[in-house]
């Protein structure tokens, strides 16, 4: 296992991030403690220290199984846990739930209590709500930080735009900035290149994409017509999700290798910074999606998944590529000119 650093931090992370969703049962369909101490160990032994959780996760289950994890007997110093807050965990209120600063230290209490820890390495802000303001947002953030209850700020499923607004309000007021980028991203959904992986390697943000299998159909079992948990009329199950799919599978039978590794090394291998969220609900998933770190895809293959999964830019993404707009742009030397990455 290699170690990367999160964003413009210091902060070494592990080149995987195990995924927790599944940790706990309440939504019945997750594991039981006892296996989830097996998965963490496993990637604890194989040198994974980076965890993704959220305090909506098991309904607050998988925050708890974690925490009786740090309290194990571990080095609670090795690991890195990041958590969200902004979704719900009652309706008491109408400030349970959102982006507002009430929220924000109600819901990372809950989740330093769940967790049995005095701090939290990372947080996520989860979804974004268009209501609050993002210097109240990045103010809260800080002054979280501040205190020492967590140590470095992230976000998630959020607008290009406002991100970019969080950053350089927080560069200018000299509070936190995000360290990493939480987005939806696989071969089968590749719409962030638009504008979010752009926004994030300008900022040096670090990309953690959830889903990068889309819900398990990147590995091939809905070819299979295995049951799974995504629902009929998915976008993951169309016909041209089912074509992506099958060239993946094509090059893991050409590779002897899982159709996953094929897929989540897709990820790590687009030219910025990534760290994919791999969950697992049994210790087989761990073990074959901790091959990746020894795995490279060739140009050849990377180049049968981009064209088979490429999307439309849009504008202003495909007006940049067209041959005109660079020869007015860089006067006949945009081949001879350094691009930044």
């Amino acid at each position: 296992m290699q170690y990367k650093l999160l964003g413009r931090s210091g902060l070494k992370v592990s080149e995987i991030c195990l995924g927790t969703m599944g940790f706990g049962q309440a939504n019945h369909w997750g594991i039981s403690q006892k296996e989830s101490f097996e998965i963490l160990d496993a990637f604890g032994k194989a040198g994974g220290n980076f965890l993704d959780t959220a305090n909506r996760y098991q309904d607050g289950q998988t925050e708890e199984v974690i925490g009786h994890y740090l309290q194990s007997g571990i080095d609670r110093d090795y690991w890195v846990v990041a958590t969200k807050y902004s979704l719900q965990d009652n309706h008491t209120n109408p400030n349970a739930s959102g982006n507002n600063r009430k929220n924000m230290m109600r819901s990372v209490e809950n989740s330093l209590r769940r967790l049995q820890t005095e701090f939290i390495d990372v947080l996520y802000l989860h979804i974004w709500d268009a209501l609050t303001p993002m210097d109240e947002v990045l103010r809260g953030l800080d002054d979280l930080v501040k205190q020492g209850k967590i140590n470095y700020i992230a976000i998630s499923d959020t607008p290009a735009w406002v991100v970019s607004q969080g950053q350089t309000l927080a560069e200018l007021m000299g509070w936190s900035r995000f360290a990493s980028l939480q987005v939806e991203y696989s071969l089968l959904q590749r719409t962030p290149e638009r504008e979010l992986i752009p926004m994030a390697k300008h900022f040096g943000m670090t990309v953690t994409p959830w889903a990068p299998l889309a819900g398990g159909a990147l590995t091939g079992k809905y070819l299979r017509n295995d049951p799974g948990r995504i629902k009929e009329g998915s976008n993951r199950l169309n016909e041209r999700a089912q074509g992506i799919t099958k060239e993946v599978v094509s090059i893991a039978e050409e590779l002897g290798i899982p159709a996953a590794n094929v897929a989540l090394q897709w990820t790590r291998q687009q030219g910025f910074h990534c760290i994919p969220i791999v969950g697992a609900t049994k210790l087989k998933q761990l073990e074959e999606n901790l091959e990746i770190v020894n795995l490279c895809l060739t140009n050849e293959h990377m180049n049968r998944l981009n064209d088979i999964s490429k999307i439309e830019l849009g504008f202003p993404g495909a007006f940049f590529e067209e041959e005109g707009v660079k020869e007015n742009n860089f006067g006949g030397f945009y081949d001879r000119v350094e691009k930044r990455k």
